[in-house]
């Protein structure tokens, strides 16, 4: 699987005000586990992938263009425990 990985801007904002970095999140989307998937998506599907940086939990928001074979990292970040359930793979329903 010789995907390319294109970093959107919001995304690189994002892991730089949470100090994630390019290697984290590579590190997440080839280990991770995807925990919801959006196939109806536009315009490219996209999923959240749960991984860690060591001890702490991270999402990441990647979308995927078949056609150009790209996985395209929209965003990540630190699940919210109010939001999350403990294993961070569930939404709290309220």
């Amino acid at each position: 699987m010789c995907r390319s990985v294109i970093f959107s801007i919001h995304a690189v904002r994002r892991m730089f005000a949470r100090g994630l970095t390019e290697d984290d999140i590579r590190h997440i989307v080839s280990t991770g586990e995807v925990i919801e998937d959006y196939p109806d998506d536009e315009p490219f599907r996209s999923r959240v992938i749960l991984g860690y940086c060591g001890n702490r939990p991270v999402h990441v928001v990647v979308a995927e263009n078949i056609e150009k074979d790209q996985r395209i990292i929209v965003t990540a970040y630190e699940p919210c425990r109010t939001k999350w359930d403990e294993t961070f793979k569930r939404r709290i329903k309220k």
